[in-house]
């Protein structure tokens, strides 16, 4: 007899790809040219939304990782209800909950492993993150919500205590670029420090977007009728504190070391998103238009180390040089002659994503 499946998630699936096709974006360059060719125009603001901010303040670009942290843990629980439904015990999810973290580690190290000057060890890749806060949403997956909700805060309030009040000479200002507690653990695990910022225990915070993912994705699948009233409601109370807390200068929202406040505000933005997306493709049926997003979003972690490795490596210098190449025989401006290039480099991206979605081959962990 068959194990009835869990209706798949399709607002999911848009968001992952929606989120996957940005990334590629950014990665074959389009949003820097855009940024670029757009100064002292009234487009240079919008475009800058595609860029982190450069510390206090928050774009849109900021909200990116929470978005693919969030929504780990939202097919988290759509994979673990289907585990269940098939009689799946504890120690077999564990295992492969185990086995999925190993791998997000691995390669989240590899990605920035190989340099042109040897082999370095870094931490600050998002699957290095995810590798943590997968692990630790599923290990207190069954609890009660209640207990979810008080754990996330146990860890904001972790952060918060080990940047306050550890007080290492030269790393005890909380909230200043390379002189903040981040910045002085990346030195013991590493031996040395992001110069844009980031720091790798950015994983302690931001566990709160996996476990809340976890969440939302628990009450997706419930039969409540108030699913969409509850993420909205969450969203809206998240954006409150988090822009509260960052107002009355208790906590600046600083994504580059995922201060609790902006861990609060951007988990109000994913939420107010997926419940806007959950409302047009999955209650008022309007998925179509959508197969773009999804085709990509399928492949995500895949499409993921592609652009991150072999592209950044090499593959963009090659389709690079062949496109820029034919501009400029025909004269093409290099301001446009780089969009193009950029979304000639995402074409082919797409494109392999699309012959392994024709052929049904799908890399998952």
């Amino acid at each position: 007899m068959d194990t009835p499946q869990p209706k798949r998630l399709l607002s999911l699936d848009f968001m992952r790809g929606l989120i996957m096709v940005l990334l590629a974006l950014e990665a074959a360059g389009l949003w820097e040219h855009l940024q670029k060719n757009s100064e002292n125009t009234i487009l240079h603001g919008f475009f800058m939304q595609f860029d982190h901010h450069p510390w206090h303040g928050l774009r849109a670009w900021d909200l990116v990782q929470p978005a693919f942290m969030f929504m780990a843990g939202v097919a988290m629980a759509y994979s673990l209800h289907r585990q269940q439904q098939q009689s799946y015990s504890w120690g077999q999810s564990f295992r492969k909950a185990l086995k999925r973290s190993f791998w997000l580690f691995f390669w989240g190290v590899l990605d920035y492993a190989v340099r042109r000057n040897g082999l370095s060890f870094e931490l600050w890749d998002v699957l290095t993150q995810l590798s943590f806060t997968t692990l630790l949403a599923f290990l207190i997956f069954r609890w009660s919500a209640a207990a979810q909700i008080a754990a996330c805060a146990a860890l904001l309030l972790l952060t918060e205590a080990l940047y306050r009040f550890t007080n290492v000479p030269g790393f005890n200002q909380p909230f200043t670029d390379q002189h903040n507690f981040g910045n002085y653990v990346d030195l013991l695990l590493m031996n040395k420090i992001n110069d844009g910022g980031w720091v790798a225990i950015n994983c302690i915070p931001t566990a709160v977007h996996t476990i809340a993912g976890a969440l939302a994705g628990k009450l997706l699948i419930s039969n409540s009728t108030r699913k969409i009233h509850l993420l909205l409601g969450w969203g809206a109370a998240m954006l409150i504190l988090g822009y509260g807390i960052d107002a009355i200068g208790i906590t600046p929202i600083i994504k580059r070391i995922a201060t609790s406040s902006f861990t609060i505000v951007s988990l109000g933005w994913v939420l107010l998103v997926l419940a806007a997306c959950y409302w047009w493709i999955d209650i008022k049926k309007h998925p179509r238009h959508l197969t773009f997003f999804t085709i990509i979003g399928m492949n995500s972690l895949f499409i993921y180390l592609f652009f991150e490795i072999v592209a950044h490596r090499w593959f963009n210098g090659y389709i690079g040089a062949i496109t820029n190449g034919l501009m400029d025989i025909a004269h093409i401006p290099t301001a446009i002659s780089a969009v193009i290039t950029s979304l000639c480099i995402f074409g082919l991206e797409w494109g392999l994503c699309y012959f392994l979605y024709k052929k049904k081959i799908f890399f998952r962990l």
